[in-house]
């Protein structure tokens, strides 16, 4: 009898609450010039469409990473797949799929949870994304709820 392992994978889980609408928030997540005031220049871009073409680049228009909208429905669900470009032995690990669950709360509070997975046991990119991701979504907070991102932003 063959026994059935799960696949080896690496998860980052990150929850926060934004005192905005989802869709707000949706807005924000999803528009490329938004996406520069909070995540230090960087952008995400694509149609957000099933199906799509997903990027992000660096301030001077570098591809970082690209992949393809998995999943679009505002202002609830984006997931998108994932592949790193820059780092060689992040790169390597293959694909890796990002996605945003918004929940709209009461008093306008929309709770965020992103779950980004890859299936590779002690994932390098993953441990990289941990880095990240609460640097990017805590200064899409602060820039919702004050106006102002955080200062510096993912290096």
């Amino acid at each position: 009898m063959t026994e059935n392992k799960p696949a080896a994978e690496s998860r980052f889980v990150y929850v926060t609450y934004i005192r905005a609408p989802a869709q707000t928030v949706w807005d924000y997540l999803t528009d490329p010039e938004q996406n520069k005031v909070f995540w230090g220049g960087y952008h995400q871009q694509s149609s957000w469409r099933k199906g799509a073409e997903y990027k992000i680049l660096g301030a001077d228009g570098t591809v970082w990473d690209e992949g393809e909208v998995l999943a679009a429905d505002p202002p609830r669900r984006l997931s998108v797949s994932w592949r790193h470009l820059v780092d060689e032995a992040m790169k390597a690990e293959g694909v890796s799929t990002a996605s945003f669950d918004l929940e709209q709360q009461e008093d306008g509070v929309t709770k965020l949870t992103l779950v980004h997975t890859i299936a590779v046991a002690d994932s390098k990119f993953i441990v990289a994304v941990a880095g990240g991701w609460p640097m990017i979504l805590s200064s899409l907070k602060s820039l919702l709820e004050t106006g102002r991102p955080l200062a510096g932003g993912p290096s």
